[in-house]
């Protein structure tokens, strides 16, 4: 496997398919000074390897207060359970998906499509609207209600010395109703993401994008979804 690296200032790869476990998203961990926050946490079977990857980096799993589940698909959540009866980790997710996240609708997470027995848990800050900030530790993490892929959806991006970083998971879909995709709300949402001109793009499967690469990324999957 893939070892954990560093991406910019203050932003990792500790998780994904060739880091974790092959059915993880990409996870990404940020270091917020008084404590460290996980964009994501996987499917749930690479957690050790995810903490492995964190000592790696010289950095210790107990200093996660925070998770953002940027949505409720298993391969982002599945995780969860594990982080937080290990560590105490507060969850962070959007009102639109909590449904899925909390367990009170299995289907929403897409766990049947990877045969996994999803563990659910609370949901400590739930967003709502279109923006919310939240300062964790001594950054500011933005965060953008993104609809389309789920309801629930929600980007985040923070400002660091190598520029703006954005998280968008699963910029490219899939969509399906199973879980209340909307490709409408979806084209609204990327247009949001083109104007904040980020200088970084930590996608969820796809892997990152630096400079003129973020926009031409995005645009070339609404160009797909015309």
């Amino acid at each position: 496997m893939s070892r954990a690296k560093s991406i910019c200032d203050r932003v990792f790869v500790v998780g994904g398919s060739d880091l974790s476990a092959p059915e993880d998203a990409f996870v990404y961990l940020v270091d917020a000074g008084s404590e460290l926050v996980l964009v994501d946490a996987g499917v749930g079977y690479g957690t050790n390897r995810i903490e492995d990857n964190i000592r790696s980096l010289g950095f210790e799993p107990a200093r996660v207060w925070h998770i953002i589940a940027t949505h409720c698909h298993i391969d982002h959540i599945g995780g969860l359970f594990a982080w937080n009866e290990r560590y105490g980790c507060k969850i962070i997710a959007h009102e639109l998906d909590r449904e899925g996240i909390e367990g009170e609708n299995n289907a929403l997470t897409a766990a049947s499509m990877y045969g996994v027995d999803y563990k659910p848990v609370k949901v400590d800050t739930l967003l709502e609207g279109e923006t919310q900030n939240l300062k964790l530790g001594d950054l500011q993490f933005n965060f953008l209600h993104t609809p389309g892929h789920t309801p629930g959806s929600i980007c985040v991006y923070i400002d660091t010395e190598d520029g703006r970083v954005l998280f968008g998971q699963d910029i490219h879909g899939p969509f399906s109703p199973a879980w209340g995709s909307d490709l409408k709300m979806w084209r609204v949402s990327m247009q949001k993401l083109l104007a904040l001109r980020a200088d970084v793009l930590c996608e969820g499967h796809a892997g990152i994008f630096r400079g003129d690469k973020v926009g031409k990324y995005i645009e070339s999957y609404l160009k797909r979804y015309s």
